[in-house]
């Protein structure tokens, strides 16, 4: 597909003070930048098309980075800037490379394109299958302001642009055989004003209704994944079950026997806790009982808290795929098959279950308890910017892969989560994976009583909630 001429005499015309330009209007930029950048982890490969000068790609992390533009002028200008980076000549609408990326970045170009699908279509020649796209573009309601600043020479006139929608930019990704599974908003006052451009940016920007009328759009997007049969799928990944167990001696035997095997492998790993009970002895039982017919490890963990459990599970895990399995059965085992399906097809890659769909067994949730999930979700939804119907419910489910990149990271979000939800749910959020719900039906615990303690537990909560919007939204 041929560039269109007028739009690359344009840029050429303006190649002489373009990085003068640039600079001048280096906050609203910085800004895209800073964004992106939160979502790279820095092994990433990157590759931004229609990089212009090259300031986003090289304050962006990557340990391998290229960028590509139709401008031979300002292209030029990137390579003497940024020597230490890759640069080619080639356009977006006609790539002409073999490698594949971990993150391809189109910042403000999609508005100056004849054939935006054609563009998306491209992209398909520089991903492999966990690949991330950001595109990031001006929000629609911002265009009269943005035409009487190009009219007042507030901001330099630009080719005629496409004004769309952060549906519209989806919907030409779906059209592409891409996933867009995230969209945000940012930014209400692109220029700095001491104090007050901060304060509007960084706190009153991120609020819901304000987010709305947030300036830059942003969509993230993954190729969507390939469609294989149910045989493959069955035995495409192996499983490890982690079982953190605390005063759970009457469940673990149907613990054994319930979860079904899942896989090239199903492996349980018990991780026992701190018991007042004879949980550790039962699990030592059980585990000889069952070692003809069950791949099983046993461990007692050091510190305290569910979340301490689930990660020296994790550490000793071999299977391709981590799930944790409360030992108080109230999420039965015989649904965990449909978490094993829904990360093998690619639905998503942090499958979360939700216990508030179905109707609840009489006594398995108390109404506090129900009331207090019900908050939390709306708190996490907006959040995490996407819905999560049940942040608390035990089960959730990623790749071992994803897992130990969050682990790496983990101290970003700091190591306070006793729980281990809300560690591995912010994680998912920092990798930018894509979290998907998943229901099941909650049932009433049979053996036992509660480790949950509401009103300590919820102070908790509220405080690891602080922190992460801090981290998340106002950073």
């Amino acid at each position: 597909m041929k560039v269109n001429q007028e739009r690359r005499a344009y840029f050429e015309s303006r190649a002489s003070n373009w990085i003068k330009y640039r600079k001048r209007r280096a906050y609203y930029w910085d800004s895209i930048t800073r964004y992106c950048n939160y979502y790279i982890q820095e092994e990433n490969s990157v590759l931004e098309i229609g990089c212009g000068s090259g300031e986003l790609l090289s304050a962006i992390k990557g340990k391998n980075k290229l960028g590509i533009d139709f401008c031979e002028p300002i292209l030029n200008q990137a390579k003497q800037q940024y020597p230490d980076i890759r640069f080619e000549l080639m356009a977006a609408e006609d790539i002409q490379l073999t490698e594949k990326f971990d993150v391809v970045i189109l910042s403000n170009l999609i508005g100056v394109t004849d054939d935006i699908e054609h563009v998306f279509n491209e992209l398909k020649k520089v991903c492999h299958e966990q690949t991330r796209i950001i595109v990031t573009y001006y929000n629609r309601l911002w265009e009269p302001i943005i035409r009487m600043a190009e009219f007042l020479r507030i901001k330099k006139r630009t080719p005629e642009q496409n004004w769309l929608s952060n549906g519209d930019i989806a919907n030409l990704l779906y059209l592409s055989d891409f996933d867009a599974y995230k969209t945000n908003r940012s930014m209400l006052m692109p220029y700095r004003i001491p104090l007050l451009s901060g304060l509007m940016n960084r706190f009153v920007a991120r609020l819901p209704f304000f987010q709305l009328f947030g300036l830059n759009q942003f969509v993230f997007a993954r190729p969507f994944p390939p469609r294989l049969p149910q045989a493959e799928v069955d035995k495409r990944y192996s499983v490890s079950v982690v079982v953190p167990a605390r005063n759970e001696s009457g469940n673990i035997e149907e613990a054994i026997m319930r979860t079904p095997a899942m896989g090239k492998f199903t492996e349980l790993i018990f991780v026992e806790g701190n018991s007042s009970d004879d949980t550790w002895d039962k699990i030592q039982e059980m585990a000889d009982k069952y070692k003809d017919t069950h791949r099983i490890k046993i461990m007692q963990q050091d510190g305290k808290g569910k979340g301490d459990a689930v990660r020296k599970g994790y550490a000793a895990a071999e299977g391709d795929i981590l799930m944790i399995l409360d030992a108080d059965l109230t999420v039965p085992p015989e649904d965990l098959p449909k978490f094993y399906n829904a990360i093998s097809r690619g639905k998503g890659e942090f499958i979360n279950g939700v216990r508030l769909v179905y109707p609840m067994e009489k006594n398995a949730m108390r109404s506090l308890n129900t009331i207090g999930n019900h908050f939390f979700s709306r708190l996490f939804s907006w959040i995490l910017e996407r819905p999560i119907k049940d942040t608390l419910c035990g089960t959730k489910v990623m790749f071992k892969n994803d897992y130990v990149k969050l682990a790496k990271n983990r101290s970003f979000f700091g190591d306070f989560d006793p729980f281990g939800d809300f560690d591995l749910l912010f994680g998912a959020y920092k990798l930018n994976l894509k979290i998907v719900d998943l229901p099941i039906r909650y049932r009433e615990r049979k053996y036992g009583d509660t480790n949950i303690s509401r009103f300590s537990h919820g102070l908790i909560l509220l405080r690891m909630s602080a922190f992460a919007a801090a981290k998340i939204k106002f950073w």
